[in-house]
């Protein structure tokens, strides 16, 4: 599983100014319908989108992250549908209009035959003239920025430090994530440990997934589709369309 009994803690340190971003890009992109949202997290994007008139649904592998989704839909007054579970057997799903996957989820697939997988799984679970979105990210940030990245966090009851190291594949990358929560009954930090790992390929490897898929009409952009991809982008923006 992902994210465990901190899953809560990801969720505030998460910037919530991308959620407003995916939603531009997927509004941009689709017309409000039928909505499935893949590796859905924290349902922070799944119910933007149902507040802005799409029957929206989310899928997530962490119980514990679709926990903070549920709770947020009915904060929000929101009808969320949710499903447990793995984004390469959408078997059983209802079909939509639109799947969304961010948050380069699909670059926590093994290898690139999950991901073909996927691609055949999503356009299998769209409606004739449905559309995919989604991102990854690039190799230029799993060979160049990622190696040696550091990240710390604190505040009076918890501490989160993450460093980033290049992998033993090609265009990998592994995260040591390490979160220390403060128990007053022993007076010390309680500490766990998640090691996650990222992989992602070259532009036509995706492309070609894609289209062995049956998908057609695939654009790639950078930055939430406001600009053309460069040498040195970071995240890659797929839309890709059923029929």
């Amino acid at each position: 599983m992902i994210y465990t009994e901190f899953a809560e803690l990801y969720d505030e340190l998460f910037d919530p100014e991308m959620y407003q971003q995916w939603l531009a890009f997927v509004q941009a992109n689709t017309r409000p319908g039928s909505l499935l949202d893949l590796a859905c997290g924290n349902g922070r994007l799944a119910i933007s989108l149902a507040q802005n008139g799409y029957q929206a649904a989310g899928l997530d592998l962490s119980a514990d992250m679709l926990a903070i989704a549920s709770q947020k839909a009915t904060t929000a007054g929101v009808e969320l549908p949710l499903y447990n579970g793995n984004m390469l057997d959408l078997a059983g799903l209802a079909a939509r209009d639109v799947i969304t996957c961010f948050d380069d989820s699909i670059c926590y697939l093994a290898n690139a035959a999950e991901v073909a997988e996927m691609m055949k799984q999503v356009f299998a679970t769209l409606n004739s003239g449905g559309i995919f979105l989604f991102d990854v990210i690039t190799p230029y940030q799993t060979d160049v920025v990622y190696p040696g990245y550091m990240y710390n966090y604190h505040d009076e009851d918890r501490a989160f430090m993450w460093r980033s190291y290049a992998g033993d594949d090609e265009h990998s990358v592994e995260h040591d994530l390490s979160f220390f929560n403060y128990n007053p009954t022993k007076d010390a930090y309680d500490e766990v440990s998640e090691l996650h790992r990222e992989r992602t390929y070259p532009l036509d490897v995706y492309q070609k997934a894609l289209t062995d898929a049956g998908f057609t009409a695939i654009n790639v952009s950078a930055d939430f589709g406001n600009a053309e991809i460069k040498p040195d982008t970071t995240r890659w923006f797929f839309t890709a369309k059923k029929g």
